[in-house]
């Protein structure tokens, strides 16, 4: 299914835990764009596999780097929620690039090790990567990990809560 939540858990706490060298919004939007992928392979009937070019490493740099500049006219937008949030926010068209293309990847590994369609390393024929971590733990307890990485990111969701209240704000900037 497109657009799985459980990638919100592992992106939340990895971006906010980073937040300092990613761009938040950008790399969390990342880890569903991806999907759009297995979205437009269902809508036009194309069949299996659902998961293509976009679910590899090479496709993830094209993907997160489009998205990241296709993001950059957004930052004011992204900044407003950021505020709204209270989460300092610093973008940059390099972190937003940086970000894009990260989470990007942590869709793809993801994805790689929870269905077996997903060939992470293509053009390489190597060893899939749903095979290495099937082999090892269940669909079931990767889907509990990316729930305890949910629960797990406010953690660093207070942590900036904190900082963002800390931080001394100029004349006219909100609180």
């Amino acid at each position: 299914m497109p657009f799985t939540p459980y990638h919100f858990g592992p992106s939340g706490f990895i971006g906010l835990v980073f937040r300092k060298w990613l761009d938040v919004p950008v790399f969390i939007i990342a880890n569903v764009i991806v999907d759009i992928e297995v979205l437009v392979v269902m809508i036009l009937g194309l069949g299996a596999p659902h998961h293509r070019y976009c679910h590899t490493l090479v496709g993830g740099v094209a993907v997160g780097l489009l998205w990241g500049v296709a993001a950059y006219p957004l930052r004011g937008l992204f900044e407003a929620v950021m505020r709204t949030l209270c989460i300092p926010y610093r973008p940059s068209l390099l972190k937003m690039v940086f970000s894009g293309i990260l989470g990007a990847w942590l869709h793809v590994l993801i994805d790689g090790a929870y269905h077996p369609d997903v060939d992470v390393f293509w053009p390489s024929r190597t060893h899939s990567l749903w095979t290495m971590v099937m082999s090892r733990i269940s669909r079931e307890q990767l889907k509990t990990i990316c729930i305890v990485f949910l629960v797990a990111a406010i953690i660093p969701y207070a942590i900036a809560v904190v900082s963002y209240f800390k931080t001394p704000r100029r004349k006219g900037e909100p609180w």
